[in-house]
């Protein structure tokens, strides 16, 4: 028995995809590829790269080595850093968000200091986006900072029953506040970082089964699920004293949101809102978005013309699950470069079977096809 059914392109606003600089890890083309596996036709790419993008040059560099190696749409987020604040005017029409890193994680774009922090609220164009990695206690510095300096807020990662409280209060006086959780804050907790071990330890980590419970009980102050796809080498993680922070989720997100559908855990009309609907609203998606910031559309060969791309749309860009199918995630069937996840072994009850985007197949559940992705703007 099978249950097929078609569902929105899903929209993943928090992916690291390491390119450039980290490639041992992942890169443009594996990355898109392992996104269209797990469903998603467009993905919004962090600036913490070993060399962050806080400059016009560095965002552009990085833009360019994209088109033709890409199998979803790509977008890209700014670094907030002292140093990246006199070139907001110049990113503002090309990328779809700024992110501050308000708490150790991979990369050098932490920033702790206060009036860093008040330089980079102030400044930031408030017709855009602010993304927080703000945790815990540092989540009210960051609503603070947004309220005070008139900005929509995004909060990443929430993985605390603290930080949900904090986000419903926001939430319920008015402020522009929204907030996304992970699937492994949904589907794993700290005891299971004994069977985990590296492929365990994360940022914001694991959280404890109260929290996970207390989420899933205040799931509807949650606006999306964003995978935080954030790969390692298996070396890496293996070999170092401090393994580094982060695991894949590209793949693994939609079949377990899908299973969960299946134990009655959530609507299937949840999920579509978690991954799709309330993500494109959150950041504007439309189909304004494949115009670039010169009014023109950048080809796979990287050059640029007029206005030729086809916006994505319902019609021409879905997905098909199967609803009744039931498989065990492997970590040799993955598409992600570093090849596991701490999912490995999972049984679960729903799978992608197909991705079409803009009326071109793209992936049959078995064989990805073709690179017809595009850097897309706001």
């Amino acid at each position: 028995m099978s249950k097929i059914v078609k569902l929105p392109g899903l929209v993943d606003v928090h992916v690291h995809l390491r390119e450039p600089g980290n490639i041992q890890k992942e890169d443009f083309a594996t990355g898109s590829k392992a996104a269209i596996a797990g469903g998603y036709t467009t993905i919004f790419d962090m600036p913490n790269n070993p060399n962050p993008i806080v400059d016009n040059i560095s965002l552009e560099e990085k833009i360019d080595l994209a088109p033709g190696r890409i199998f979803c749409d790509l977008g890209f987020h700014f670094g907030g850093s002292k140093v990246s604040v006199p070139f907001f005017e110049q990113v503002k029409k090309k990328v779809w968000g700024l992110k501050v890193y308000m708490n150790h994680t991979t990369g050098p774009l932490l920033i702790e200091d206060q009036n860093d922090l008040e330089l980079i609220f102030a400044n930031w164009p408030k017709s855009k986006i602010i993304m927080v990695h703000a945790e815990g206690p540092t989540l009210a510095t960051a609503i603070d900072l947004a309220k005070r300096h008139g900005q929509r807020l995004h909060v990443c990662h929430l993985s605390l029953a603290s930080e949900i409280d904090q986000v419903r209060i926001a939430k319920e006086a008015g402020m522009p506040i929204t907030a996304e959780v992970s699937a492994h804050h949904l589907f794993l907790t700290n005891e299971d970082l004994k069977r985990l071990g590296p492929f365990g330890i994360m940022k914001p980590p694991l959280s404890s089964k109260k929290d996970v419970e207390y989420i899933w009980k205040n799931l509807d102050v949650l606006d999306m699920v964003a995978s935080d796809h954030a790969p390692h080498t298996v070396d890496e993680k293996l070999k170092s004293e401090n393994p580094p922070f982060g695991v894949p989720g590209l793949e693994t997100t939609l079949p377990l949101l899908l299973n969960a559908v299946a134990e009655k855990r959530l609507t299937l009309e949840r999920v579509i809102e978690l991954t799709s609907t309330n993500p494109k609203k959150v950041f504007g998606l439309s189909s304004r978005h494949f115009e670039s910031a010169f009014g023109e559309t950048k080809n796979l060969n990287g050059s640029f013309s007029p206005l030729g791309a086809r916006a994505q749309d319902d019609n021409n860009t879905y997905i098909e699950v199967d609803l009744d199918e039931q498989w065990e995630i492997r970590n040799e069937f993955l598409y992600t470069k570093c090849g596991w996840t701490p999912f490995n072994g999972v049984k679960v009850k729903g799978r992608v079977k197909k991705v079409v985007l803009r009326e071109v197949p793209v992936f049959n559940g078995e064989q990805i096809m073709v690179a017809v992705g595009q850097v897309i703007y706001p």
